[in-house]
């Protein structure tokens, strides 16, 4: 069943980012056309403490889109969507910065990021080990 809540949520949340520019004023003037086309960049992170995505109960979720411009409900879009732009948008790629400073103790949290990155679907989970070793790992992406 949580799966299925978190599948739920994940769907919700990516429609809202990516439809959401298609509401309201974008809609009024249909004689007005984009003037560059871009590839969709729109993702929703979500974290939870437990050992995997399965095992846990998503605790924050928020959606980030990265093109044409930063937004979403990500508390700091713009460095997030240049980090990512830093790494190519493979999230793997993402490191600790240098001088985190964390202890050895073990509270699993789970980040997952599902959506779609320059018209590429992308899927990824990872548990870290703790919160401070979470946040010193792509500092800008899973800073919510």
């Amino acid at each position: 069943m949580r799966n299925t809540a978190r599948w739920a949520m994940t769907l919700g949340l990516t429609a809202t980012a990516v439809c959401g520019p298609l509401s309201g004023a974008a809609l009024a003037d249909p004689g007005q056309a984009p003037t560059a086309l871009y590839a969709p960049s729109a993702l929703v992170l979500t974290v939870g403490h437990g050992e995997s995505a399965v095992a846990a109960t998503p605790e924050r979720a928020v959606t980030l889109t990265c093109f044409p411009k930063p937004s979403g409900t990500h508390p700091v879009a713009g460095s997030a969507c240049a980090e990512l732009r830093g790494v190519g948008g493979d999230i793997r790629a993402l490191t600790a910065g240098e001088g985190a400073v964390c202890t050895k103790q073990y509270d699993p949290v789970v980040v997952t990021v599902d959506g779609v990155w320059q018209g590429q679907r992308v899927s990824y989970e990872r548990t870290f080990s703790n919160e401070c070793v979470k946040n010193a790992h792509g500092s800008g992406v899973f800073a919510f």
